[in-house]
């Protein structure tokens, strides 16, 4: 689900949507620091290597709530090492030390980042570097938003304990390379050890499980994919486990639900509903499911829920909706769980394609708010589908871009759910063929397929092959904080119209009604003439996202 930057306090219902709803929102800044560079940017320090694996071990002390563990990163050079080589930990924790070539290296510390200092004779075209660490991780205050470790209890009075760090960090308690432009090619392995009353989940496939020491059990778990630092999540608890499968278009797709003990039937009526009919929309949407040899996980948390990759963290209390309320008012969002689709929708948008910096994160939420529209359509149909998404509206402010400013580790406004989604819908209605645009989000998912990139490559992608020249559009609703306005006026047996409140050069075609009479208009900046009978009515088709005015 998400993980953002910026809290936006609208109207209760534009909360509700552009913040609660969505992912993990931190404060928005006028000013940047060097904690900012050096946490958004791939500086000297990071862009000399690669990672390949990361090998997270984990022990928390639940009574203390502290935890301590060891990461194996294995990398490769891409260039000649600098002086330095950056890890990302964030204050409070500790970085213990780093072995390397079996000798203790040299560091400094800068605040959130720690700087390893590199052998000058040092050769290797890969290798591997061990980072001992320990303390107090930042405790969530408002899970996922506010985020951190989540140390709860469940209703029994159990320890129920987890993560959400989107936009935060990974780095809030494992040493790491903290930047979304570099994943692990070969994946990662979760190690975390836990009292044997407990049950520890994570990422991919259970590889095993072992007795460390008396009253204690250790849990490995392997994720074999690229996988963004921020969805490694442990979760622990007294989970029982249910499974199920799903015949896709790469074949069986195992399925496992880890729930509370007492949840397990409310969890098998909800899974059950919506999974299935869920999995066969998105791959006839997205092409296949991008983790089959990952598996398809929900686990349950004390949280509203995140799109951790193969392993979902699912807190909707089994209900429909957005914990029983419909985001779009339109009726259509009470008829399915908003966790489970919209959570899901990010295992191809988020974690399959993942953008190199954060301020492009539309293409995540954007893309995954709009598989809710789709779903609907699936389900309901076209109709129902285009009432969804303009009720989606109601939650955009239009107060500053969509795309956020670059290499400081900032998103941009909280509009790139509902105003991404709308973005995509107008744009489906300016190429004019659902079968294209099919086209082009299964494309999307093959031709990026675990892969980084960034929204002017997917912009680009979407005019080669849709054989329309839509940089204008972007350009609009993503650079841009206003909408563009169609501005008309009666002129006897005509009715004027053109473009005003745009960036130059906007020429988007429109779809229109005079009187009784649909027309395909392209209105540029300079006034336009449409025949018409004295007193037509003049209307925008809704399913473009625009403001209409009638001139003076």
């Amino acid at each position: 689900m998400l993980k953002h930057s910026r809290l936006f306090f609208f109207l209760s219902f534009s909360l509700l949507l552009t913040v609660c709803s969505y992912g993990q929102l931190g404060q928005s800044k006028n000013k940047f620091t060097e904690q900012d560079t050096l946490r958004g940017s791939n500086g000297p320090g990071r862009q000399w290597w690669d990672i390949q694996h990361y090998a997270i071990e984990v022990k928390p002390d639940i009574t203390a709530q502290t935890i301590s563990g060891k990461v194996t990163i294995r990398f490769k050079r891409t260039k000649t090492p600098y002086h330095y080589m950056q890890i990302d930990l964030q204050e409070p924790m500790i970085l213990d030390k780093a072995i390397y070539n079996g000798k203790a290296l040299k560091f400094s510390r800068n605040k959130n980042v720690y700087l390893l200092e590199w052998p000058a004779a040092d050769k290797k075209p890969s290798d591997k570097i061990e980072l001992y660490y320990h303390g107090v991780p930042r405790k969530a205050a408002n899970a996922p938003w506010d985020g951190g470790w989540v140390w709860q209890k469940d209703k029994l009075g159990r320890p129920w304990i987890t993560v959400a760090c989107q936009g935060l960090g990974a780095s809030v308690w494992y040493p790491c390379k903290d930047y979304q432009g570099d994943e692990p090619d070969n994946g990662a392995a979760l190690s975390i050890t836990v009292p044997d009353s407990l049950v520890a989940v994570g990422n991919g496939n259970l590889q095993g499980v072992t007795t460390p020491a008396k009253g204690l059990k250790k849990y490995v778990w392997v994720v074999e994919s690229p996988i963004n630092n921020y969805n490694i999540i442990p979760y622990i608890g007294k989970y029982a486990n249910w499974t199920d499968s799903y015949t896709g278009e790469e074949g069986k797709l195992d399925c496992s639900y880890w729930v509370l003990d007492y949840n397990v039937e409310a969890s098998k009526k909800q899974f059950g509903r919506d999974v299935a009919r869920m999995m066969k929309c998105f791959e006839h949407w997205f092409g296949p499911y991008p983790f089959y040899k990952d598996s398809y996980k929900m686990v349950e948390t004390h949280h509203l829920g995140m799109e951790h990759q193969s392993a979902v963290a699912y807190g909707n209390q089994y209900k429909d909706g957005y914990l029983g309320m419909d985001l779009s008012r339109s009726g259509w969002g009470m008829k399915w769980d908003y966790i489970i689709i919209h959570e899901t929708g990010h295992e191809w948008f988020a974690n399959n394609i993942t953008t190199e910096d954060i301020a492009d994160m539309w293409i995540h939420e954007g893309f995954t708010t709009y598989s809710e529209v789709l779903f609907v359509e699936c389900e309901y149909g076209k109709q129902a589908a285009d009432e969804y998404c303009q009720g989606l509206r109601r939650g955009i402010a239009n107060r500053s871009p969509v795309i956020g400013p670059y290499g400081v580790n900032e998103e941009g406004s909280g509009d790139m759910y509902p105003k991404g989604a709308n973005l995509l819908h107008t744009i489906r209605q300016v190429i004019g063929n659902d079968e294209t645009f099919r086209q082009i989000l299964r494309g999307l998912n093959k031709d990026f397929y675990h892969g980084i990139t960034t929204s002017a490559k997917v912009e680009q992608y979407f005019t080669e092959k849709s054989g329309k020249d839509l940089s204008k559009i972007f350009d609009q609703y993503l650079r841009q904080s206003s909408i563009p306005v169609l501005e008309y006026k009666a002129e006897g047996t005509s009715i004027a119209y053109r473009w005003a409140s745009c960036v130059p050069g906007f020429n988007m075609p429109v779809k229109v009604k005079a009187g009784d009479t649909e027309h395909t208009l392209q209105p540029t900046e300079q006034w336009q003439q449409l025949p018409a009978r004295e007193g037509d009515t003049f209307s925008v088709d809704k399913n473009y996202y625009i403001q209409i005015k009638k001139a003076a």
